[in-house]
């Protein structure tokens, strides 16, 4: 099984985490793969190296909660072997309930695995022509990403007879932790009891702010300089991803009830709820640096420097990383992709398939799932098998039928959640026990789905633990 893919050849452009997860994957069941990545040579607005991927937005991977919508595809990346992933467990932060990884050593495992697999050849270069690459494979893979270059965009263009849509997309800062004044900062997770030493166990810093001090923070945040002023309107950005300065525009309350809402917490120097919180997630192990949660930015970076120090806490604060907001190109996937991430127009050469968040799979686990599918896509087209499909009870499922339905109207790029998934029959009006009602559906539909993978022949090889076998590792 291992050896499905044998003589045969893919190419992989694009090493973010969709690139990475589908060229694993594609070599574990075992097809030589060219992995096209244009870092170094050709930088990007917001990349920082050349290594694989590289999380370059927040840390954190959302919810293991198996009653979440990112628990359950956490648990089907899981269940499918996913590489990235198991770097993500080995190098996990405390973040409550959320999977955060230390960013680096995330990289450095991906890319060592990489680079240390005989059937993946690493090509440092950028792929500016979709049909001068498909000529010369037997299946070529676009996981190009957000930052997809302008010259392969315009070509991707030229193919489909469709344009590329963009919107921004924005990063939040980062703040070195000796620099912050831990007089007015403390540690709690929401609705745990906060404290000092031993007693504070919460996985958060929180900087709380009295409504006096979050009244300035506010008239000063509204009248900072924008790098970005004219070339969009609020409408451009994704939802998810809206710069704190564009949430308080929408009101002076707006960000204390979205990501600066003090509920849950408790200051330990009042003993009441702040009137709202700033909170910090930290960036590694160590606890080093921490980055401001939901604090998505568009300012200049002096203005960063002269609006955060407002933040209690922060007078002297030391940023690692300033925030930055990047254009975010995504295709019309209901019009151009099938259920398998294939180019519906037929292309010049080799079957193209598109995976990650240039498909609108808006995400970091949602990017590595998209990519494992394009595995699985490309593995059941040259091994000329049926390809089965997840069911949209999954959480990855849903998302490709949303994102694949010809119906779907002003497409936008979508994160998996609870609002895509197909409707129980039988309404729970109980928030909680419906969400563990998805889980539990979901689980069943994830379980028969591998099971038609399995009788395929389309799963990559594991261990008796259940764990991937290294890519190539049968080469």
């Amino acid at each position: 099984m291992g050896r499905l893919l044998e003589g045969r050849h893919v190419t992989v452009v694009g090493a973010g985490l969709a690139g990475t997860e589908c060229a694993l994957q594609l070599a574990a069941r075992g097809a030589a793969v060219l992995l096209v990545e244009m870092r170094p040579a050709v930088p990007t607005e917001v990349h920082r190296g050349g290594g694989f991927a590289e999380l370059v937005c927040s840390n954190s991977l959302k919810s293991v909660k198996p009653a979440s919508a990112a628990g359950m595809l956490k648990a089907e990346l899981g269940a499918l072997g996913s590489y990235l992933l198991g770097f993500a467990q080995q190098t996990r932060v405390p973040a409550g309930g959320a999977l955060a990884v230390e960013r680096e050593a995330f990289s450095v495992l991906a890319t060592r695995a990489v680079e240390g697999c005989p059937l993946i050849e690493v090509q440092r270069r950028e792929a500016r022509d979709l049909s001068a690459e498909a000529r010369e494979t037997d299946a070529l893979v676009l996981a190009s990403g957000p930052l997809t270059s302008d010259a392969l965009a315009a070509s991707l263009a030229e193919a489909t007879g469709a344009e590329s849509l963009a919107f921004y997309d924005a990063a939040a800062p980062i703040v070195m932790a000796d620099s912050l004044d831990y007089a007015r900062v403390f540690r709690q997770s929401r609705y745990e009891e906060a404290g000092e030493g031993e007693l504070a166990r919460g996985d958060y810093l929180n900087a709380p702010f009295t409504k006096e001090e979050y009244g300035r923070f506010v008239d000063e945040l509204l009248g900072a300089q924008c790098t970005v002023k004219r070339s969009f309107e609020r409408k451009d950005l994704f939802q998810a991803c809206q710069p704190i300065e564009e949430i308080a525009r929408a009101g002076r309350d707006a960000a204390r009830f979205g990501p600066m809402k003090p509920v849950g917490l408790t200051d330990p120097a009042t003993g009441r709820r702040p009137w709202a919180v700033v909170q910090l997630r930290a960036e590694d192990r160590a606890g080093q640096s921490f980055n401001l949660v939901g604090f998505q930015t568009n300012l200049t970076f002096p203005e960063q420097r002269r609006v955060f120090s407002l933040i209690p806490g922060f007078e002297h604060a030391e940023f690692a990383r300033y925030g930055v907001m990047h254009r975010n190109t995504f295709i019309d996937a209901p019009r151009l992709l099938d259920a398998s991430l294939r180019l519906r127009a037929a292309a010049d050469g080799a079957p193209v398939f598109v995976a990650g968040q240039l498909a609108g799979t808006e995400g970091y686990c949602e990017a590595i799932r998209s990519g494992l599918h394009a595995a699985i896509s490309v593995a059941a087209e040259l091994s000329g098998r049926a390809l089965p499909l997840p069911g949209p009870q999954t959480a990855f499922g849903s998302l490709l039928s949303y994102a694949t339905d010809p119906a779907t109207v002003d497409y936008q790029p979508m994160h998996v959640n609870f609002g895509i998934i197909e409707p129980l029959e039988r309404p729970v009006r109980n928030k909680g026990a419906r969400y563990e009602a998805y889980a539990r559906r979901g689980a069943e539909a994830l379980e028969a789905y591998i099971a038609e993978l399995d009788a395929a022949g389309l799963l990559a090889p594991a261990r008796p633990d259940g764990a991937p076998v290294a890519p190539g590792a049968e080469a």
